[in-house]
């Protein structure tokens, strides 16, 4: 037989007790606090009696000894133990192959500027009129004395460009 129905008849007294309980201390709540303090505490103190007369405390009593039966089954079994390591194996192995990917798809995407190819031109379609790129400007280069060799180079090839 259900252990739940051979408490049976200790159910409506302890049920019982726990309203009464609860609505005196609404009623200390009230003096107290106020109505609204009151009123909260009066509310949460009607529930047990509401349980046991729509039968919802059988149905908290089973899906409690459910529960209960579920966690120690899961802490005695060793082959639910198995399981757990299983799983636990498998979400490592998501991670690591995530993090491995995205390293690979990082170094994937890094070229050097020697890599880059050069700018092709842009050929005219048959809808578009060529147009061409416009040009950069280029930063000024301060002049110095000892590092205008440095930037003839530099200047000379903006004045071909164009760029000055």
């Amino acid at each position: 037989m259900d252990m739940f129905n051979q408490l049976a008849s200790l159910w409506l007294p302890l049920c019982a007790g726990a309203t009464i309980a609860g609505l005196v201390f609404s009623f200390l709540a009230f003096r107290r606090r106020g109505a609204a303090s009151g009123m909260r505490v009066a509310a949460w103190a009607l529930l047990p009696m509401a349980a046991y007369l729509t039968g919802a405390l059988q149905m908290l009593w089973t899906i409690g000894t459910t529960v209960v039966g579920f966690i120690t089954g899961l802490v005695l079994n060793p082959l639910v133990w198995a399981g757990v390591a299983v799983a636990g194996l498998s979400v490592v192995l998501f991670v690591v192959s995530g993090v491995l990917r995205g390293r690979k798809l990082s170094t994937g995407r890094k070229k050097s500027a020697s890599d880059a190819p050069a700018q092709q031109p842009v050929k005219p379609s048959a809808n578009k009129p060529a147009v061409a790129p416009k040009p950069q400007p280029a930063a000024s280069a301060p002049k110095t004395g000892k590092g205008d060799d440095d930037f003839s180079d530099i200047e000379e090839l903006l004045k071909r460009r164009g760029i000055s």
